[in-house]
């Protein structure tokens, strides 16, 4: 039970932090309502972990909290995989527009600095450390199963 509402924590949080990047990428409104409700989802899910740990500390103790954090950082991995993908295919995608770019006397296509916002790169070098420290962990973890077969 315990792990579960942990999992959902993780989705939920994640949702939370997708959803922030994609209202600070395109300001819409649609975005803000989903980082609010992501907000209060957490809230929820994590009084109800607190609770129920207080209430029923067995539970806390029965937790593999090893295998939680490697579910929960290969999810955060692929996460930050999907946001860094997304904006590689936002400048791919305005690249190819020819608003963004001329082509200078020899013919060459020269880019404006409009191809790249500037909160793609904040977004896309903030993520770096959570992608490169959670990867790692994730992808030493799983040697180490598919090796000694122990997390």
């Amino acid at each position: 039970m315990l792990i579960a509402l942990f999992i959902l924590l993780q989705i939920s949080f994640s949702l939370h932090i997708y959803a922030l990047v994609l209202y600070v990428l395109r300001r819409e409104n649609k975005y803000l309502k989903g980082f609010i409700n992501t907000t209060i989802s957490n809230v929820l899910l994590a009084g109800a972990i607190t609770t129920l740990a207080i209430i029923h500390p067995v539970y806390v103790a029965k937790v593999d909290f090893k295998l939680l954090l490697w579910l929960m950082t290969g999810f955060i991995m692929l996460i930050m995989l999907f946001i860094k993908i997304s904006i590689a295919r936002a400048i791919y995608k305005r690249s190819k527009d020819p608003q963004h770019f001329h082509y200078n006397y020899f013919g060459k296509k020269v880019l404006h600095g409009t191809v790249v916002k500037f909160e793609e790169i904040l977004i896309f070098f903030f993520t770096m450390p959570f992608f490169l420290f959670c990867g790692a962990y994730f992808i030493a973890r799983l040697f180490n199963l598919l090796l000694y077969k122990q997390l």
